[in-house]
């Protein structure tokens, strides 16, 4: 028995260039289904899958048939399910990393519109929830609020959050350079929280942050202190320039945000 039978084992640098190809599609898709309701269905669908095959291996040929009469039409009720996320997913790969180069600038000009807002309204004592989208997207949290399709602007966000204003007390949602919410309910961090000065804002936006790649900003109605959550972590006492720092570096908000501190205290 040679050697040569076995070839077919050992993978070319074309097989193993279209796994990691794959593998990262795969992982694409499932970051982008990840929180929304999209991913409940497909483990659905996962679960009739097995199902099926469970039938075929059985002989249960009228269960077999039913669920492959099924999949068969099922691919055109998932186009009009899944819809809405299809657009999304459409409108992310216009933002995805390979063309941010492209929109630098308007990244820029919204990271400094929100940062000029964060300033006012720590200035002034108002209390704010601003969360900016990532990759993840935060539509069903859109559906807690109300519908808002306006730009980002400073004056804008200083008028919503101002006090007593039918949406002050929730949180604005941010994609791109469009606020797609306000008044939106955030969830609530499932970890123990040791500081109890953190009001229900910070908790919002911790649990947010868990639960997504989102830069979530929170200014303190009680303090005037502005904090930032990141991957489920909360960076307290931070500046309005370290906000907008973070906002353009998207791709690392933390290490931004240990860079700006560092400076700050050795200067």
């Amino acid at each position: 028995m040679s050697l040569d039978q076995f070839r077919f084992l050992i993978p070319s640098v074309r097989d193993v260039l279209e796994i990691l190809i794959i593998a990262y599609v795969i992982y694409r898709v499932l970051l982008f289904l990840a929180g929304t309701r999209a991913l409940q269905i497909l483990i659905g669908l996962l679960f009739l899958g097995l199902a099926y095959f469970a039938a075929l291996i059985l002989k249960f040929h009228m269960i077999a048939t039913l669920l492959g009469l099924g999949f068969t039409y099922g691919v055109f009720a998932a186009l009009v399910v899944f819809q809405p996320e299809l657009r999304q997913a459409l409108a992310r790969l216009g933002r995805s990393r390979a063309f941010r180069m492209f929109s630098h600038g308007q990244q820029s000009a919204v990271a400094d519109e929100i940062a000029e807002a964060v300033e006012r309204l720590s200035r002034s004592g108002t209390g704010a929830i601003i969360a900016v989208e990532g990759d993840v997207s935060l539509s069903d949290y859109v559906e807690t609020g109300t519908d808002v399709r306006a730009g980002v602007s400073a004056d804008l966000l200083a008028t919503i959050f101002t006090p007593y204003s039918p949406l002050h007390d929730g949180a604005v949602l941010v994609r791109g350079s469009e606020i797609i919410g306000a008044g939106c309910v955030l969830p609530l961090t499932q970890f123990p929280v040791a500081d109890k000065s953190l009001g229900t804002r910070h908790r919002a936006a911790l649990g947010l942050s868990e639960e997504s790649d989102a830069i979530i900003i929170v200014v303190s109605e009680e303090t005037s202190q502005v904090s930032i959550a990141v991957g489920g972590l909360l960076h307290r006492a931070v500046t309005p320039a370290q906000v907008r720092e973070a906002l353009v570096q998207r791709g690392h908000p933390s290490l931004a945000l240990k860079a700006a501190s560092s400076e700050a205290s050795a200067s």
